[in-house]
């Protein structure tokens, strides 16, 4: 899904119960990250209103995040540029926290916690976003987001 599409600004529902219809979700999820060449891909994404995202960093196996909580985040913060597969080709400086500890469900139904910095850090937090209905646009000034989105929607006239 791309925007406008309604789904990206709604709040995601709970996962109820980890079977094989959300074991096979993540499957297309990691799948469909991988043939976009994307590194996070949450479930409003792919219109699907739950509480979960699948991310994969250089170097690391994919992740499935299930009912994810943050539950901590560092005080240091750091500006990197972001990206979404749902406003392709639109980029953006964006401050995040440098780390961040977050715990959720895999797709086998087990409890974990991770901590995570760095790049990974950013893509879970970018993703736990879109759970919330938030885009990283979100996190830029008003006049910052309303010129890349003139620019995205000029883009997009062209094609």
């Amino acid at each position: 899904m791309t925007i406008p599409a309604d789904v990206l600004r709604t709040r995601a529902e709970p996962v109820a119960d980890i079977n094989d219809e959300i074991r096979a979700l993540a499957e297309e999820m990691i799948a469909t990250l991988h043939t976009a060449s994307g590194i996070g891909l949450a479930a409003p994404q792919v219109d699907r209103l739950l509480r979960m995202f699948v991310v994969q960093v250089k170097d690391d196996n994919p992740r499935v995040f299930i009912n994810p909580q943050i539950i901590g985040t560092s005080m240091e913060t750091v500006r990197m540029e972001e990206g979404c597969l749902s406003i392709p080709g639109l980029y953006a400086d964006v401050v995040r926290a440098e780390s961040v500890q977050i715990q959720a469900w895999n797709e086998r139904g087990r409890p974990f916690s991770i901590s995570a910095d760095g790049l990974l850090a950013r893509v879970i937090l970018h993703e736990y976003d879109h759970l919330d209905g938030v885009l990283f646009l979100d996190h830029l000034s008003e006049r910052r987001r309303e010129k890349l989105l003139k620019k995205y929607d000029t883009a997009l006239k062209t094609v």
